[in-house]
């Protein structure tokens, strides 16, 4: 008797902006290095490009404004009776804008992803391309992305993952800004694969990585 086929995990995409990350995680699953099913992606804006792209590969999508209810709360329960009723495993902010409410970090709790244009803990706490103009003047020497579980915390959730990127004496906000892009584009999808195999766990603040099993490899 043959086993039967695992179930492909439901994944919510959130987004805000030209959804080029949502972009990478669509490439990633054709490839089959992320196995995974997007089955809903919410945006905070109405006219967002990254809709068009979740409708080109037949996504689900939603539009939940925060400044259409009249608290964050309110916001908050729209957007876990979304992902409730889309029976998602894990969600991923993809360049999105808002600050999550507590309640759907509570909803979801270590199932939620984010990426991040710099290596935290340094630049936290702003959108791109704030983290890379801040790296910028500060003058490192290196920078990158980062994708860490989401907290109630901005930016301060366990790290899963980092990707560094030289900063070049010539570098602008934009040439910065696209090389740190492509790693995260590498970075997410393979996070979400990690997370949703089953091979993340998080203890203590820290998140640890399993070994690949015969099976998985």
């Amino acid at each position: 008797m043959s086993e039967e086929t695992p179930a492909v995990p439901a994944l919510a995409v959130l987004v805000s902006g030209r959804g080029s990350n949502l972009a990478a995680i669509f490439r990633g699953i054709e490839r089959g290095e992320l196995h995974a099913r997007v089955t809903l992606v919410i945006s905070s804006r109405a006219d967002a490009p990254a809709l068009d792209i979740a409708r080109q590969h037949g996504a689900e999508t939603r539009v939940i404004a925060p400044k259409s209810f009249a608290s964050r709360v309110e916001a908050g329960a729209a957007i876990i009776a979304a992902l409730q009723e889309a029976h998602v495993q894990a969600v991923a902010l993809a360049g999105y804008k808002p600050i999550l409410d507590a309640s759907v970090v509570e909803a979801y709790p270590n199932r939620i992803l984010n990426v991040h244009p710099s290596l935290l803990p340094a630049f936290a706490g702003g959108m791109a391309p704030r983290p890379q103009a801040d790296a910028l003047a500060a003058g490192v020497k290196v920078s990158g992305c980062t994708v860490h579980i989401v907290t109630a915390d901005v930016d301060a959730g366990p790290i899963v993952a980092q990707a560094a990127v030289p900063v070049l004496d010539d570098d602008t906000v934009e040439s910065l800004s696209a090389r740190i892009l492509a790693e995260e584009h590498r970075l997410l999808p393979l996070a979400l694969e990690w997370l949703l195999s089953g091979r993340l766990s998080i203890e203590h603040g820290h998140t640890w990585l399993a070994p690949v099993s015969p099976r998985q490899a």
